[in-house]
């Protein structure tokens, strides 16, 4: 039996070994204890009597709690006599039991009760957030997020109390304290696909504002933003940055104006014919469609660089025909390199721009990633064209003359602004059913990306910036023979190209979509591997490539063997031994250290591909070896792969017999 709790000083108090909770957290800890220093001990503790020390006791259930408090004393906070109510059992027997029982029957607060809880006790006791997150040990930012949350749209607050949506959803919806905004997004959201897709949520709640961190707001300024009468919206729920900027007119009028200026100085500083401004940060297809790209003329060789260009080309027809079918020295591949750069040179000359170009070409001014406004690479120039005339015509107020473009319709002439105006919120239309038929989505995207990849149309007559081209090839002319080269020649013939043959877009496009599912999806899947690039370790990039191979399990030891042709006679012949040594100890290596480059190369293949006698572990770590540059992350089956780099910076050594060794003799 159990009676009535007693107040005991908390020096007498220590904590049981029958207390079933053996681990605990730190933040929850240190919020629990600053509220204790608030309100002190709100609920009891229960323990034991400890014999032979009367008026002491071992606490079986709230031991966390008396922490806090034993802390509190260290601290200063609380004297060293501070009251404790404790619960005193009578029955040892029961105190593991009634330990689970308080630790294991405990409900987490509904996040929608503690929400409305933060705001009942800052309206009713007329409390600050800061006084809130003090008395319970949060951040004050963390107290304005369930405030946030406890204003959410009606219909959404209702559904995160009814445990139809996570914390992590309702959260989405609150990075906005536009209730309204909430509302229309949840409606659409609701029972779709998309209802819980906590990155969906977010992207269209800021699609009806700018982030400070979007070029536009760079652009503009926090200061001149709310110097003009913007209102700024903070997102609660991130560490990140978000502050969303909400009067996107506003915003879209200041970069209107912000780019008209920086176009001015350009056409005064450039002289181009005409220069248009992109509210963006690159220029959309739908701007340039009726342009023409202009392309400068090659700068003529002077007689100096003909020379050497002549001189590079003999020196390089020389230096493979001294090779002939004998692989290249090191030094002489380097110099290789250096002369076909040094004509890459010559030969890829930049265009330049006659005056006469420049000053019919029409320049855009875009927005750099960094908020700057920028000159886009491209120039352009208008094409001849019948339903395109040209007009000169005087605004209002102004002596300077502006070019007009008319566009002929069957009503009439309309303005080439209206005209382009009109198109966009036609695609508006269009992009909007896209993208809520994800199913018709992903056969456009696939179609667009096929159609621009085999050169059916040309670039400017596909209407998407969707594309799927092949990277340029980072070593010009190659040529792999992998399984996983000859495995995508097969995957690329056996695709249904039947459709391709049609002579019209449309019905290119109609024909596609009416192939079998599995036929798209091999055609998706196509579109997206071409588009990968060959990126070497520790470049950019090269991580995410490596994540991608490990996600799809993929071991490269079984689709790629080291050979002669595309490693080891690329490689020194140290680094060639140190391998063997990392195979077969010291003995391996001495027995192949007489062997001339070229033989010992071919040697390592035979090895590499368990078709050396050797011994089993040997001969199973040779076949799981790759270099390290192969693979896609760490492997602890293969032999480490940085070896033969290590002495890659080393000369050849050379061979001090001219016989080969009698193993490689017998493995050639």
């Amino acid at each position: 039996m159990t009676q009535l709790p007693i107040l005991v000083p908390a020096a007498k108090l220590a904590p049981s070994p029958l207390n079933v909770r053996t681990s605990s957290d730190p933040a929850a800890d240190a919020q629990l204890e600053a509220n204790i220093a608030e309100r002190g001990i709100i609920q009891n503790l229960v323990g034991l009597p400890v014999p032979r020390k009367k008026g002491h006791y071992r606490i079986t259930a709230g031991g966390r709690r008396l922490s806090c408090v034993h802390r509190l004393i260290e601290a200063g906070t609380f004297p060293s006599d501070y009251p404790v109510p404790v619960l005193i059992l009578a029955d040892a027997n029961d105190a593991i039991e009634i330990s689970l029982s308080e630790n294991f029957f405990r409900l987490a607060l509904n996040p929608a009760d503690a929400c409305r809880a933060f705001q009942d006790i800052i309206q009713t006791e007329r409390k600050s957030p800061a006084d809130v997150a003090k008395r319970f040990g949060l951040t004050e930012r963390f107290v304005l997020g369930r405030l946030r949350l406890a204003s959410l749209a009606d219909a959404i607050f209702q559904a995160l109390a009814a445990g139809e949506i996570t914390l992590d959803v309702a959260s989405a919806y609150a990075s906005t304290s536009d209730v309204e905004r909430q509302a229309v997004i949840y409606e659409q959201l609701n029972g779709t696909y998309y209802s819980d897709n906590v990155g969906e949520i977010r992207r269209r709640l800021a699609s009806y504002s700018y982030r400070a961190s979007d070029p536009r707001a760079l652009l503009v300024g926090r200061d001149a933003y709310l110097a003009a009468g913007g209102r700024v919206d903070s997102d609660l729920f991130t560490d990140v940055d978000t502050e969303a900027w909400l009067d996107t007119q506003l915003v879209d009028r200041l970069v209107e104006q912000r780019l008209a200026d920086a176009a001015a100085q350009v056409r005064e500083r450039d002289g181009f014919a005409e220069v248009r401004v992109v509210s963006a940060t690159h220029v959309p297809y739908a701007v340039t469609y009726d342009l023409q790209p202009l392309r400068g003329e090659l700068p003529p060789l002077t007689s100096e660089e003909e020379l050497r260009q002549s001189e590079i080309e003999q020196t390089i027809e020389a230096i493979e025909a001294a090779a002939g079918e004998d692989s290249l020295t090191d030094d002489e591949e380097a110099r290789l390199e250096a002369l076909e750069e040094e004509l890459g040179a010559l030969v890829d000359r930049a265009p330049i721009l006659t005056d006469d170009q420049r000053n019919g070409a029409i320049a855009f001014v875009v927005i750099g990633q960094d908020g700057t406004p920028r000159v886009h690479e491209e120039l352009f120039v208008v094409p001849p064209a019948e339903t395109v005339q040209d007009t000169v015509a005087l605004e209002e107020g102004s002596a300077a003359e502006e070019p007009v473009q008319t566009v002929e319709t069957e009503k009439g002439k309309i303005s080439q602004r209206l005209g382009d105006e009109l198109a966009m919120m036609k695609t508006e239309l269009l992009a909007l059913h896209v993208a809520r038929n994800p199913a018709f989505a992903a056969d456009l995207g696939t179609f667009l990306m096929v159609e621009s990849a085999m050169l059916t149309s040309a670039s400017w007559a596909i209407p998407s910036d969707l594309r799927a081209n092949a990277p340029y090839p980072r070593v010009s002319g190659f040529v792999s023979e992998t399984r996983a080269a000859r495995d995508w020649t097969s995957l690329d013939e056996a695709l249904d190209r039947s459709w391709l043959t049609l002579e019209t877009i449309e019905a290119r496009y109609d024909a596609f979509c009416v192939l079998p599912e599995s036929t798209r999806a091999a055609w998706l899947g196509w579109s997206i591997a071409r588009t990968l690039h060959a990126v070497p370790v520790g470049r950019p990039g090269a991580d995410f490539l490596d994540h991608l191979g490990r996600k799809l399990e993929l071991d490269v030891s079984a689709w790629w063997r080291p050979t002669a042709r595309n490693y080891f006679d690329r490689i020194p012949k140290p680094g060639i031994l140190a391998l063997f040594e990392e195979i077969g100890g010291t003995e391996l290596r001495a027995r192949h250290a007489g062997a001339k480059k070229h033989d010992l190369a071919f040697a390592a293949q035979l090895l590499f591909a368990g078709e050396t006698i050797i011994e089993a572990d040997r001969k199973e770590r040779a076949l799981r070896w790759v270099p390290a540059e192969m693979l896609f992350g760490p492997n602890e089956d293969a032999v480490a792969g940085d070896v033969a780099s290590e002495c890659r910076s080393e000369p050849d050594a050379p061979a001090t017999d001219d016989e080969l060794d009698s193993d490689i003799a017998d493995a050639a």
